[in-house]
């Protein structure tokens, strides 16, 4: 199983700041695939990551050549789908013969488009933990590839055999744990991280809101939300603490959606003494501070809301379920839990105005959160606005698909450019980052608030970037803007305040 090399991300909608200093995640998924894939048949796996590791195409060609193999598994996400298809390309020219399978998001929102590449052999729709280990029982004879739950495969003639979304299990305790003993776990780290290693980790799978600008309410992968049970999670963590991790950022898209088996944790957690640091991303309506207490007494020392917009038109607008009033009761009752918060806004949605961005601007300090993070809509694949979009013939070509059919560097990712330019929009994030960050004050609380050297350098460096960003840090194809310019909604008049 290989985590791809990462030179072509897309990162359009994020500043340099945020690519440069985040660090790196353990590959998550395909550590899941290698514990129950070992656990549940006779086959062995490797894991190799090479972004960590810091190789080029060439350097990981070297290391493919010196393994020995018969398939090899990569996930691909449509931003990193450029990378995928170099690292597919170097595995075949270091082992013609192995088989190439493709799982993640990508491959559902475009199966016909990415079984059509030459250097991929299957794809895997769903989660894959089971259905995998049926592929690999079932890859080496062709009479039974239809029998395999989300596989997607070209016969002789070129036809397109596409058997659906595999499903998974509501019991997600059968899944094990990620198998992390297989790679170097001081290869992750992240800015925000308060030790040296970090590790990431999930605790349920599904989300039930329905935010217009997230896949996740249109993915046909995930069948509402489950949980792992609170014996199972600590374990994990026990098992994280012996390998000499400390600190995981949880990942689930909403922690609290079930406050009752947040407790359970935590109760656990207290019970076992597992001293071990985590943190989660939740939504406002989900948490009160008596959970919130209840959590940081178990280890949890930072909460991430996304709260996106800063008034309650705009969060009417996406679809948020919650209000301002909300909000800041959410981020007070953190405060008084003693946890960390940190705020995630989004600037340029749809019907969006710079009055809307400076509320957003001044609701990002009013709820004096440690961080916020402000990024660019994007219209992404798979979401309601986009299709949307598409529908109503605001968003005039297809873009994704078209990325997806034919994905060269330089691509730029599109905004939604109804009210503002893309450049203003550029310009508008710088001043968002500054204006949040350079203050006095919240620079001299946030030093104080440093625990070790790591950390130290960690922000002090980011700290800089801070300092010089500018809109043009990113280089763009001109011929690229003018193509995505033609198609999605131009500014009709200027609205940046100046």
């Amino acid at each position: 199983l290989l985590g791809k090399c990462g030179f072509n991300e897309l990162i359009g909608k994020n500043p340099a700041i945020v690519e440069k200093h985040r660090g790196f995640n353990p590959p998550l998924g395909l550590l899941c695939l290698a514990s129950y894939l070992e656990a549940n048949s006779p086959h062995t796996v490797e894991v190799i990551d090479a972004q960590p590791e810091g190789w080029d195409y060439d350097a990981l060609q070297r290391q493919i050549e010196q393994r020995d193999f018969d398939v090899c598994g990569v996930t691909a996400m449509t931003f990193t789908l450029i990378d995928v298809i170099k690292t597919c390309e170097a595995v075949r020219r270091a082992n013609p013969s192995a088989k190439i399978v493709l799982g993640g998001p990508h491959v559902h929102l475009f199966p016909d488009e990415t079984i059509r590449r030459p250097e991929v052999d299957f794809l895997i729709q769903g989660e894959g933990e089971i259905a995998f280990v049926e592929f690999m029982d079932k890859y080496q004879r062709p009479d039974q590839w239809e029998t395999i739950p989300g596989i997607v495969f070209q016969r002789a003639d070129g036809a397109i055999v596409n058997k659906g979304i595999a499903a998974s299990t509501d019991d997600l305790d059968l899944l094990g744990f990620p198998a992390r003993d297989k790679l170097d776990v001081s290869m992750y780290t992240s800015l925000l991280g308060r030790s040296n290693v970090v590790t990431t980790m999930f605790t349920s799978r599904g989300c039930p809101f329905r935010c217009t600008f997230c896949d996740r309410p249109n993915s046909p992968v995930i069948s509402g939300f489950r949980w792992r049970s609170a014996q199972h999670i600590a374990e994990e963590m026990a098992q994280c603490l012996e390998l000499g991790i400390t600190e995981a950022f949880i990942y689930d898209d909403t922690f609290t959606v079930r406050k009752d088996r947040v407790h359970e944790l935590c109760d656990e957690i207290i019970a076992r003494g597992i001293d071990f640091k985590w943190d989660v991303r939740a939504h406002v309506n989900t948490v009160d501070t008596d959970l919130l207490k209840h959590m940081a007494e178990a280890g949890c020392d930072r909460i991430h809301f996304g709260v996106e917009s800063g008034n309650d038109r705009m969060m009417q607008k996406i679809r948020k379920n919650t209000n301002v009033e909300r909000v800041k009761a959410a981020f007070q009752s953190a405060k008084d839990a003693g946890l960390e918060r940190l705020a995630y806004f989004i600037i340029g949605q749809q019907t969006e105005t710079a009055d809307d961005i400076n509320d957003t601007i001044a609701l990002a300090k009013a709820l004096r959160p440690d961080y916020v993070h402000f990024t660019i809509f994007c219209p992404y694949p798979g979401t309601e606005i986009y299709y949307n979009g598409l529908k109503e013939g605001v968003i005039k070509q297809d873009v994704w698909r078209q990325f997806a059919e034919n994905p060269q560097p330089g691509f730029e990712l599109p905004v939604w450019e109804e009210n503002f330019t893309r450049q203003e929009l550029r310009e508008m994030l710088v001043k968002c980052y500054k204006s949040f960050y350079l203050r006095p004050h919240y620079m001299l609380r946030k030093a104080l608030d440093i625990r070790s050297t790591g950390e130290l350098m960690r922000k002090f460096k980011a700290g800089m970037s801070v300092i010089g960003m500018t809109p043009n840090q990113t280089v763009y194809s001109d011929e690229i803007v003018d193509h995505v310019n033609k198609i999605v909604p131009k500014a009709q008049y200027d609205v940046y305040p100046g």
